[in-house]
């Protein structure tokens, strides 16, 4: 079995959907399962008409809730035609967004959202694209069933950035999935979208349908994991930045997981965990390209000391400074602490004998934060820094590498330097808007011969 998970631009449209059709239907021998994000763009329309409306633009909020009624319907008609499923599906169509305005309408009342109100907005894209999708496999002759992922991504209740329960994924995808694989029909779902106990609707967060397919590949052990998109693979910088940026065609989980986090936009961060832990090997593809080669992610790959650079900006500095560091045992554990009760991942960490700097993404429990860690001395903020990445296998193998990252960036200052723990990523700190230059005279001096 494999799991084949399709990205929003992937399922823009009718034109795109009948792609998927037709990459999947040539995987038959292979026991394919789909995962499927929502038509693209559809999710931050969601997303924005139910803020409009907590905020009381509710006519704006219903023109967007017809906007997406419209298209949703347009694509089902130019994928079934006038068939009878068109029809039976238009109905279940039209009575999500029935459903959808009459939150908008209650949204505007209440005049706030709560995770959970948004969760069940965001949630619909997935649970209608993946009913499209099980619709375009049976019109055009193969036996596609829609499965709701809530029946089978178990979660927690922590709404918008839901943790998933492991145990509960195994044994729902053994009951619901497996035996369809078995029968040789095509389960299609969600990503992105569970059910805490109850089976009150939740997300994974924005990117989590990559998640969810990886989840999935570990809850059946599946040969292969699948992700297609509208690129060619992971390439050795973000194109839209390094356009001389190269595909790369295999690469190690860890190495994936890192330009994940810092940055590429081909995976989500969390995708490589689980298929990690299983050993599957994850392949990246361009669902407009079917014949390209895309990217092998799998535990071994060829150990090369610079694999690929990547960069964000909007980063966030915090500098905690205190004497009280100084041969304290168990003082940077209390600091760390205080990011954990406020539920916020820290990226780049340095110490030295007196401080302690981190980099953050998420801000929004950053003033409880900085409040906490003034009770441990000095705290100091900057909120424009940018990030970047030298990943490698063999990045540590030797100072070579190290020192001609650091010679590249000449004039640019760095702020912050770590090497991973597992030596395969050096991480810069820098200014936020030396990041793009930096990117260029690092993947210069790398993949393009020349400084």
């Amino acid at each position: 079995m494999i799991v084949c998970k399709f990205g929003g631009t992937s399922v823009a449209d009718a034109a795109a959907i009948r792609r998927v059709v037709e990459i999947v239907t040539s995987k038959q021998a292979d026991q394919p399962i789909v995962v499927v994000s929502a038509l693209g763009g559809a999710t931050n329309q969601l997303l924005d008409l139910a803020h409009k409306a907590a905020a009381g633009e509710l006519l704006a909020a219903l023109q967007i809730v017809e906007q997406l009624r419209d298209r949703h319907l347009r694509e089902t008609q130019a994928l079934l035609d006038d068939s009878a499923e068109a029809a039976d599906l238009a109905v279940d169509i039209g009575a999500a967004f029935d459903e959808l305005a009459h939150l908008a309408e209650a949204f505007r009342t209440l005049g706030y959202l709560t995770p959970r109100s948004l969760d069940t907005v965001a949630a619909l894209g997935e649970l209608l694209s993946s009913q499209i999708v099980a619709a375009a496999f049976r019109n055009a002759g193969f036996p596609g069933v829609y499965v709701d992922a809530r029946d089978v991504m178990r979660t927690n209740d922590y709404f918008t950035r839901a943790e998933p329960d492991f145990d509960g994924i195994a044994l729902a995808a053994q009951e619901r999935l497996v035996p369809l694989v078995q029968q040789g029909r095509i389960p299609v779902m969600g990503g992105f979208v569970g059910s805490a106990p109850g089976r009150v609707t939740t997300t994974l967060g924005r990117g989590g349908s990559d998640y969810s397919a990886s989840l999935i590949g570990a809850a059946i052990d599946a040969s292969a994991i699948e992700i297609w998109t509208d690129v060619d693979g992971m390439l050795t910088a973000d194109p839209r930045v390094i356009p001389a940026a190269r595909l790369i065609e295999h690469i190690g989980f860890e190495e994936a997981a890192e330009l994940a986090a810092f940055g590429a936009k081909v995976l989500h961060p969390s995708t490589i965990a689980p298929a990690v832990q299983r050993g599957i090997p994850v392949y990246v593809f361009n669902s407009r390209n079917p014949e390209g080669k895309g990217t092998m992610i799998a535990s071994a790959a060829p150990r090369l000391p610079v694999r690929a650079i990547a960069g964000k900006r909007n980063a966030t500095l915090v500098k905690l400074r205190s004497s009280r560091m100084l041969l304290a045992p168990g003082f940077l554990r209390r600091v760390f602490e205080v990011f954990e009760n406020h539920r916020t991942s820290v990226d780049v960490v340095t110490t030295s004998e007196v401080s302690v700097s981190v980099t953050l993404d998420d801000t929004n429990n950053l003033g409880a934060i900085i409040q906490d860690l003034a009770a441990f001395g000095d705290v100091a903020v900057e909120r424009r820094a940018g990030v970047v990445a030298i990943v490698g296998a063999g990045i540590a193998d030797g100072s070579r590498a190290i020192a001609d990252a650091i010679a590249a960036l000449g004039p640019i200052p760095v702020h912050m330097a770590s090497l991973s723990a597992t030596g395969i990523n050096v991480t810069l700190v820098i200014d936020d808007d030396q990041v793009v230059p930096a990117m260029q005279r690092l993947h210069a001096t790398f993949f393009e011969g020349a400084a």
